[in-house]
């Protein structure tokens, strides 16, 4: 069996965190979204990630615009969204449990390695 960081479910989750991270730049929260945010994504990945990325301009404009860290930051985690969406069809059907777990676990990862970076500039 593969490694838990090489499927998709665990990439899904780094690319959640990546847009919530930029939502948090662009209207400078100190918060991440709330637990059912993440589990929305869990559902059906590909409709939100489609929603996400209607509104990922506008973040990434709103978060330029504030200047500073927070455009430097903006930059970084707009270019690992495009990193992040792998090169072939998403999936339309909701997570089992078990790659609900590494959708989790994707996504906590991409959160500290922000936290790391940029310390309290990120929610």
């Amino acid at each position: 069996m593969g490694r838990v960081e090489d499927g998709r479910p665990y990439g899904w989750g780094r690319l959640h965190a990546a847009f919530q991270v930029l939502e948090g730049l662009a209207e400078g929260r100190t918060t991440l979204g709330a637990a059912p945010e993440v589990k929305e994504t869990t559902n059906t990945p590909r409709n939100t990630f489609r929603r996400l990325l209607a509104g990922a301009g506008i973040h990434l404009l709103h978060a330029r615009e504030r200047g500073g860290a927070h455009a430097e930051a903006a930059a970084v985690v707009f270019g690992d969204i495009a990193r992040l969406v792998a090169p072939e069809r998403m999936r339309g059907s909701n997570l089992t449990p078990r790659e609900i777990g590494e959708f989790r676990q994707g996504y906590a990862h991409q959160i500290g390695l922000y936290r790391e970076k940029w310390g309290a500039l990120v929610p």
